[in-house]
């Protein structure tokens, strides 16, 4: 069988997994944007406008596994201790939190029963989502959270990046 017949794994999460690796190797902290749904197991508390954004650095995370199709962690949000259980196709972005460098990735399609999202999602689906980090000012970002301890939108370097999207 040639391979180029058979159905591939997804690269996202090999993908993940090698910008984690960057940006612990440089010194950075990594940070994950996810959207969010009934699949994903976050504080809800913490989501805004369906997404969180997740500090996955490994100071502030433990007992991380970053899978090929989940990505689970314990994590500080407001001092307690919380189970974080993503799945890998639910993950919008990695970057780097000090300077914004990182990969954005399709959202997972909605399902079709919601016709009410149908003509914004179709053309989202055709024309993709444009990602890109810009840095935020004082207020915070949308989905800001699990930062080790929970600290407010600014970092020992600054304000945090966050995602905006460009279409």
């Amino acid at each position: 069988m040639n391979p180029q017949d058979r159905d591939l794994p997804s690269t996202r999460p090999y993908l993940i997994r090698a910008m984690h690796e960057w940006c612990t190797d440089n010194g950075f902290s990594p940070y994950m944007a996810v959207h969010v749904d009934r699949s994903v197991q976050v504080p809800s508390e913490y989501v805004n406008n369906g997404e969180i954004v997740l500090n996955v650095s490994l100071d502030a995370t433990s007992g991380l596994k970053l899978g090929n199709d989940w990505i689970e962690f314990k994590a500080r949000f407001g001092g307690v201790a919380r189970e974080i259980l993503v799945p890998v196709s639910h993950v919008v972005a990695i970057y780097a939190r000090e300077n914004g460098q990182g990969m954005a990735f399709p959202a997972p399609q909605a399902p079709a029963a919601d016709a009410s999202d149908a003509p914004q999602a179709d053309a989202e689906r055709h024309a993709g989502p444009a990602l890109r980090a810009v840095s935020t000012d004082d207020s915070a970002a949308p989905g800001q959270a699990a930062d080790g301890e929970g600290g407010g939108p600014q970092g020992p370097k600054g304000p945090r990046p966050a995602l905006k999207r460009v279409k």
